[in-house]
C-alpha cells in the first residue's frame, strides 16, 4: 500500500494557505485527516512523546489513518539515550499500536554519523532497544550508500529511508531502496543555496517542486511498491504549506486518491 502525506501538520504559517484562518490548533489534525491518511510526527524529535498525547491524536483521526514518528534527538543526534529512554519512548506508542495506527519510527541521523564499526554497533543496539517496533533509518552521509550496507540493514530488519534533497557530494543520492517490508521516502526540497547556510531552519525546506521533478520519482516509487508491503512518502518542504502541494501532486502522479477534501479547503487553493 502506498501512503502519501506531509512531515508534520501543525504549522502556524499554514493558516490561510491550507487551514482556514483562525482554526484552532486542536482542530488541525482532524482537518488534515480529511484529506490524507498518514502523517509524520516530527515534534517527538524535540520532546519525548506521551501515551496521553498520542491517544488524543488517535481519537482525532479515522480508522485506517497511520502515524510515523521521528525518534527523539537523544536517540539519534546526541546518542545519549539510556535503555530507560528507549523504554519510555516505546511505551508511549501503546495507544497507536493498540488501534493499529502506528506505521513505524523514523530514526534520522546527522551528516556527521558516518558508516563505521562504532556506528554500526550503535544501530544494532538501537534496533534491539526498539523491541520489535518497525524502524526506518535516515542517513545523511553518503558513506552508507553501499550494497553491503543495504544487505546488513535487511538482516538487521532496519528500513532505509530514501530522500530527495540537494545533490551535494556528501549527501544521500535520490535512490530507491527497500530493506524491509516498509519502504520510506522523504522529499526535503532542492534548495541547495540554503541547505548549509540559513538563518532560520525552515529556510532549508523552502522549496516548491515542479511536476517534472516529482515525475522523476514515479518509476522509483513503483519499484518500491514491488519491493515492499507498505510505502510511506512524506513531503518535508513544509514552508507555507508547500508540502501539501507536493503531496497532492505525488498522489496525482501515482494515481492515489485518499482525499475527502472539503469545499472549504478547495476554495483556499
Amino acid at each position: 500500500m502506498l501512503r502519501i502525506g506531509t512531515s508534520g501538520y501543525s504549522y502556524p504559517d499554514w493558516q490561510g494557505s491550507y487551514y482556514p484562518l483562525g482554526i484552532k490548533q486542536s482542530d488541525m489534525l482532524s482537518y488534515y485527516a480529511g484529506e490524507f491518511n498518514t502523517v509524520e510526527l516530527n515534534y517527538t524529535y524535540y520532546r519525548m512523546p506521551s501515551a496521553r498525547a498520542l491517544a488524543g491524536m488517535a481519537r482525532r483521526v479515522p480508522d485506517g489513518f497511520t502515524f510515523t514518528l521521528k525518534a527523539n534527538q537523544a536517540m539519534t543526534h546526541e546518542r545519549s539515550a539510556t535503555p530507560t529512554t528507549f523504554q519510555e519512548f516505546c511505551t508511549a506508542l501503546a495507544p497507536l499500536q493498540d488501534q493499529g495506527k502506528l506505521g513505524c519510527i523514523l530514526a534520522q541521523f546527522p551528516t556527521s554519523f558516518h558508516q563505521s564499526d562504532e556506528n554500526r554497533a550503535y544501530l544494532h543496539s538501537f534496533r534491539n532497544f526498539m523491541n520489535g517496533i518497525p524502524t526506518v533509518v535516515e542517513f545523511r552521509h553518503r558513506s552508507w550508500v553501499a550494497k553491503t550496507v543495504f544487505e546488513w540493514l535487511s538482516d538487521l530488519e532496519l528500513g532505509f529511508c530514501c530522500v530527495d534533497q540537494p545533490q551535494y557530494a556528501s549527501l544521500i543520492p535520490p535512490i530507491a531502496v527497500a530493506t524491509t517490508p516498509i519502504a520510506y521516502v522523504r522529499f526535503h526540497g532542492r534548495n541547495a543555496a540554503k541547505w548549509w547556510q540559513h538563518e532560520q531552519a525552515h529556510e532549508r525546506y523552502d522549496y516548491r517542486y515542479t511536476e517534472n521533478e516529482l515525475a522523476e520519482w514515479v518509476p522509483k516509487l513503483q519499484k518500491l511498491q514491488q519491493q515492499a508491503q507498505q510505502v510511506y512518502v512524506f513531503a518535508n518542504n513544509c514552508y507555507k504549506s508547500q508540502s501539501i502541494t507536493t503531496a497532492r501532486h505525488l498522489q496525482g502522479l501515482m494515481g492515489v486518491n485518499t482525499s475527502t477534501v472539503s469545499q472549504v479547503q478547495l476554495e483556499l487553493l
